[in-house]
């Protein structure tokens, strides 16, 4: 397991609005990974129109059958990031695209996320780290520390 703390996410954070090669009018967190990125990221683009998307597949670090809720509308948007804060097996992210994207067929979609396994079915448009392994992220972690 790696830990994954607020420093590091905030360099990150800063090389990924750098490496972005569009301007997205809306981000879209799927819940609850992406949340934090699409947070920072709406105040470092200065988008404000941030909306979310419930894609759960782990329990306690098991993983169980893809759910997924809360689609967003997306009316009047053309261009749109996905964020996530992993993409591990690459289900969510592909789940999440083809249904934003058979709601929405008019808008163009890209994805990114902190880190990537490239066994993953799924490749985001964007990412700083590749991984095998689990991640500990501080916002997962640090608030249930004593």
């Amino acid at each position: 397991m790696r830990y994954y703390g607020y420093n590091e996410f905030l360099v990150d954070m800063k090389q990924l609005v750098n490496v972005l090669d569009f301007e997205p009018d809306g981000i879209v967190a799927i819940a609850r990974g992406g949340m934090s990125i699409a947070h920072v990221l709406g105040i470092a683009l200065d988008i404000n129109e941030v909306y979310l998307i419930n894609a759960i597949s782990y329990s306690d670090y098991q993983k169980e059958v893809l759910k997924i809720s809360n689609p967003p509308s997306l009316e009047g948007r053309k261009d749109i990031l996905i964020v996530d804060d992993i993409v591990d097996s690459g289900e969510s992210m592909q789940r999440v695209c083809q249904i934003l994207q058979d709601m929405n067929p008019d808008i163009h979609f890209k994805t990114a996320s902190i880190f990537y396994k490239p066994e993953a079915i799924f490749k985001p448009d964007y990412y700083i780290h590749q991984t095998h392994g689990w991640i500990e992220f501080f916002w997962e972690v640090d608030v249930l520390k004593d």
